[in-house]
């Protein structure tokens, strides 16, 4: 499992699976032994109020809303970022030891969460926030079809699909937001339901193709926002429901190229936005997803689709970076183990209302890659410079282009 060229007392490889099983670990095993809202905390951000009283009240309303939704944040948000590892058939030895327990630990997860007898039955109807991670459970299940699909039990594929649905009962927000319903579907269709729903995959698609801006950027809805939803949400779901439905019709079929050349040339752009030492810009929304801000980079890497200006082992290095620049600075975990609000370490204020622990697993999706066998050139590769370190340091680099 270790590349022994690298000279380092852990390979990336198993560098990146210590940290996956870190921030995994607290959700799987309390999800399989049933007591996930019993023991995972709900910390919320920040609230204000002129007086004491006034925050203890805004507290209160603001943990009893999120609790209703953050038990499904952490379960489909952390299963999507780990599922193509999951998911991987070439493992021998220890990690494919771990890898056997861990789906384990998945598919009991998902019982857990989808069984209306469990107590850590998961709220799928009340709201709108379930449209969001109902898809991203679903995400999870395009990513690991066998493992998180094929391998449930009938009852538990059973319960999964009637969760599935019931966030048919309320729309999606005009925005990335289609494309959580989409995902559903997708999902829906994968896991062999008869009456899943092209029409809220066909509105996606073509709406994200008017949203689209150029130079492989997409709006969020019909403006332009300064963050990191292209990859937290839009290419990758975008990528992934082609991906599972694309075959259905010929007009999506037809739509896979250019989505595809866009995921990779928006890889490229982020690619480049990690500084020399791991840092990167903390701009817009949803910091508190820290690396989850790379999940194209990271899909682009899994597919083996990068661009051609960076190779997989300049990309492991410079993810493995900004994991490390991040999970360096204490503060990241609780005591118990579990994430905390925060860019890098605790900080509670950059928590945006929705917010709550559960949602912090997004974090998860910059591990994709280690679906990819340990021979694969991301893995194998010697170590090299990412394009920020060659500039900064006087070497060659490959000038950018924009996407025509």
């Amino acid at each position: 499992m270790s590349r022994q060229e690298s000279g380092t007392p852990f390979s990336d490889r198993r560098y990146w699976l210590e940290q996956m099983i870190a921030i995994s670990q607290p959700v799987l095993t309390a999800l399989a032994e049933r007591r996930l809202k019993e023991s995972m905390p709900v910390e919320f951000a920040a609230v204000s109020g002129e007086t004491e009283k006034e925050r203890a009240a805004a507290a209160a309303e603001l943990q009893a809303d999120r609790a209703k939704y953050t038990h499904l944040e952490a379960l489909g948000r952390l299963l999507s970022g780990m599922a193509p590892w999951l998911e991987n058939r070439t493992l021998h030895g220890d990690e494919e030891e771990i890898r056997c327990r861990f789906a384990g630990l998945a598919r009991e997860a998902i019982d857990a969460g989808t069984d209306p007898d469990s107590p850590d039955y998961m709220n799928f109807s009340d709201g709108f926030q379930p449209i969001v991670d109902a898809a991203f459970l679903a995400l999870a299940i395009l990513r690991a079809p066998v493992e998180l699909g094929e391998k449930l039990e009938q009852r538990v594929k059973k319960n999964v699909i009637a969760a599935l649905k019931q966030t048919r009962t309320r729309k999606p927000v005009f925005s990335n937001w289609l494309l959580f319903a989409a995902t559903t579907e997708a999902a829906l269709l994968k896991l062999g339901e008869g009456d899943w729903d092209p029409m809220r995959i066909d509105y996606a698609l073509k709406q994200h193709e008017q949203w689209y801006l150029g130079d492989g950027a997409y709006g969020d809805g019909p403006e332009f926002h300064w963050d990191y939803y292209n990859s937290f949400v839009i290419q990758p779901m975008l990528v992934d429901v082609l991906a599972a439905a694309g075959d259905q019709y010929g007009e999506w079929d037809a739509m896979q190229a250019s989505i595809t050349g866009r995921a990779r040339r928006y890889a490229e752009v982020l690619e480049r936005l990690i500084g020399t030492d791991g840092t990167y810009p903390p701009i817009g929304r949803s910091l508190a997803y820290r690396f989850g801000a790379f999940q194209s980079l990271a899909q682009s890497a899994l597919l083996d689709d990068l661009p051609k200006s960076v190779s997989p082992a300049q990309v492991r290095c410079a993810l493995t970076a900004a994991i490390r620049r991040t999970m360096e600075i204490p503060g990241n975990f609780t005591p118990e183990g579990w994430l905390t609000i925060g860019f890098c370490g605790h900080q509670r204020d950059i928590g945006e209302r929705y917010i709550s622990t559960g949602s912090l697993y997004l974090c998860a999706a910059v591990f994709l890659p280690l679906g990819l066998a340990s021979e694969h050139p991301f893995w194998s590769g010697a170590d090299e410079a990412w394009t920020s370190k060659k500039a900064w340091a006087g070497q060659e680099f490959g000038i950018d282009t924009a996407l025509k």
